[in-house]
């Protein structure tokens, strides 16, 4: 699709509906659509950055090699998703709210664009989505890794379905003209969304996605299948509330109880304090799973039912409710850290494997009510970590209801073993990295924005690191590496590539116009390839292997190449993208001939037209007639008269000189 230009009629539309608004799904229910950080870049190396939720952050880095024209951030103001489509309908309209605009890397099916979103934390399982528009003429293909290295299924991508924006009977759909069924086709299979069956030029025909396991990595491998296209994504995500109050057995509603949130990824993203009448909220957060609700009881409290909640945000808002008693004697409570001190929250711990609780985001637990005697105290393994002894004894004196604290323990983090994968320099988002343990365990990990990878906390041991390369690069060295881990960290475990380039072009003949079937030969990296021109004119090779490359189009008969018929370009390990290496042809002139015509059977020789008696006669044998002769005699009287003027000239010089000396 090629961008409408905004008119009366959807300006008046999209005030309306900025003035109306997106209709909430529930009372407590938010939407929003993502917001971008402008394009920086130039074709073939853009970057930008998007935030698709607040609270948690959902946030990650955008690194593309699309080309250039007709890219960037898009206000939305002359494009946008009604909220009469079916991800509006969940989502609201996007009217006025950010998408992006990309294209192949070269205008040739052999160059797709990969277009990467680093994400800073694994995705929630629920509550957000993406949108791809514009898929007519060209084709999608996704990929998403979790934070395990592993891809996502089709059934994880949660594709949702097709629509058409543009599709007429759309109340508040932007000005543009549609049909409704033209929506892409999706492949489970291949994980492509496919446009029309013509590879027409369209408007309007979009897919959406939510995904519903967590993701690390999300590409995009956009490639042309005719004209010039371009796409576009959104992202948008709901949100809903945490509300509960902390009440107090003996005094009823507590105030000032400190109040934690932890999201699926363990980090604390919210903390809060009771007001008075005991009530705390937590407001707009990401509808998913795996939060978990901390409370921290003032001294000589403790939470009845335990001070940790899991809560559920992905279909409804939820409550989270505490109650709290005084201790009961005898109290034994401590803290659990590793080794530099910092605390480690959820962790479990139990008195002689019966009653247990878990580490608040300060790392304490506290049991209560532990009866006279010997007790074993005993902390849970902590993936990751080692501990010399997870048990401590204790013993409760017999008439005393002095506390037991400082039943501390303390976890030892194993090394990490961390690099980078590298393309000139720069780090390669995206890009899974293994690593197999002693005994044939494989662990996962997936580079970030900036090309970095980890493997946090592994046992000792020898480990065999292999990067996967990816599509649009080739390995410069090495792709397995073997590291011993021992006691210290293992650093700079490092992956060089290099990207893989492209070239494109347009034959077309002096008027302009494309000249379809001419021969394009590319050399070069140690092969050589024949290309033919397609309708369009157009040619392009993709996948190129850093190094220098030869360009020569073949002219077809009747034609000739207007200058060079051979151009040179050279792809470093940056991948360069050659666009618009274009060769003008025209037609090949001939000079005309006389025609010769059959000898007059009568004479013997040839006749030029007119011949017989009214002819020329042409001698026999030569085919001259006599006015050759003619001429050749005149020429020669005419060097016989110059021979005579030069001896006279002779003489009279001589003459000349003689009465000189005279």
């Amino acid at each position: 699709m090629r961008a409408p230009k905004s008119g009366i009629l959807a300006g008046a539309v999209a005030l309306a509906v900025v003035l109306v608004g997106a209709i909430p799904a529930a009372a407590a229910t938010t939407t929003r659509w993502a917001t971008w950080q402008p394009l920086t870049g130039s074709g073939g190396a853009y970057s930008a950055s998007v935030e698709i939720a607040a609270s948690p952050a959902i946030t990650a880095t955008m690194t593309s090699d699309s080309r250039a024209g007709q890219v960037g951030v898009i206000s939305g103001s002359s494009v946008w998703l009604s909220e009469d489509t079916p991800v509006g309908a969940k989502y609201g309209s996007s009217v006025n709210q950010q998408y992006l605009n990309l294209r192949p890397r070269a205008d040739n099916a052999a160059s797709p664009s990969t277009t990467t979103y680093s994400f800073a934390n694994p995705t929630p399982t629920s509550g957000w989505t993406f949108v791809l528009g514009d898929i007519d003429a060209d084709a999608v293909r996704i990929q998403a890794i979790g934070p395990d290295g592993r891809p996502l299924t089709e059934a994880q991508l949660g594709f949702q379905g097709g629509f058409n924006y543009c599709a007429p009977g759309l109340p508040a759909k932007p000005s543009c003209t549609g049909d409704a069924a033209d929506v892409p086709t999706w492949d489970p299979a291949t994980l492509t969304l496919t446009g029309n069956d013509a590879a027409a030029d369209t408007s309007g025909a979009s897919a959406w996605f939510e995904p519903s396991a967590p993701i690390s990595s999300l590409s995009f491998v956009f490639t042309r299948r005719a004209g010039f296209p371009v796409y576009q994504t959104w992202f948008a995500s709901i949100a809903r509330d945490i509300t509960g109050a902390v009440t107090d057995v003996d005094d009823g509603p507590l105030g000032g109880a400190p109040v934690s949130l932890t999201d699926a990824n363990g980090v604390i993203v919210a903390t809060a304090t009771t007001n008075p009448d005991g009530s705390y909220s937590f407001a707009g957060f990401v509808a998913a799973d795996g939060y978990t609700v901390r409370i921290i009881p003032p001294a000589g409290k403790i939470a009845v039912s335990g001070n940790a909640q899991q809560v559920d945000l992905t279909d409804a808002d939820a409550v989270a409710d505490f109650t709290v008693r005084d201790i009961v004697p005898v109290a034994v409570s401590g803290r659990v850290t590793d080794d530099d001190g910092n605390a480690l929250a959820g962790v479990t711990v139990s008195i002689d494997g019966g009653q247990s609780t878990t580490t608040d985001a300060d790392g304490f637990y506290l049991f209560d009510s532990v009866a006279v005697g010997g007790h074993t105290v005993v902390v849970s393994a902590l993936t990751g970590y080692s501990i010399t002894d997870p048990t401590q004894i204790i013993n409760v004196p017999a008439d005393s209801e002095v506390p037991i604290e400082d039943v501390d323990f303390a976890f030892v983090e194993n090394p990490t073993l961390s690099g980078s994968v590298l393309a000139t320099g720069a780090g390669v988002p995206g890009v899974t990295v293994t690593a197999t343990a002693p005994g044939g365990t494989t662990l996962t990990a997936v580079t970030d924005a900036n090309g970095d990878y980890s493997f946090p906390r592994l046992p000792s041991g020898a480990y065999d690191v292999t990067v996967t390369t990816p599509a649009g690069y080739t390995a410069t060295g090495a792709t397995t590496r073997t590291e011993n881990v021992a006691a210290d960290d293992v650093l700079d475990v490092d992956f060089a590539l290099a990207r893989l380039g492209a070239i494109d072009g347009v034959v077309r003949g002096d008027g302009g116009a494309p000249i379809a079937g001419a021969v394009v030969t590319v050399a070069g990296g140690g092969t050589s390839q024949q290309l033919t021109t397609d309708a369009a004119g157009a040619y392009g090779l993709g996948d190129l292997a850093p190094g220098t490359y030869t360009i020569t189009v073949t002219p077809p008969a009747g034609t000739t190449v207007v200058g060079s018929a051979t151009r040179t370009v050279t792809i470093t390990g940056a991948g360069e993208a050659f666009v618009d290496q274009d060769f003008t042809l025209a037609a090949l002139v001939v000079p005309p001939t006389d025609p010769v015509q059959p000898a007059d059977p009568g004479s013997g020789g040839a006749a030029t037209p007119g011949g017989g008696n009214g002819g020329v006669t042409r001698l026999p044998g030569t085919g001259l007639g006599p006015e050759t002769f003619a001429w050749a005699g005149a020429g020669a009287a005419v060097l016989a008269v110059g021979a005579v003027l030069l001896v006279v000239s002779r003489r009279r010089s001589r003459r000349d000189s003689s009465d000189i000396d005279g």
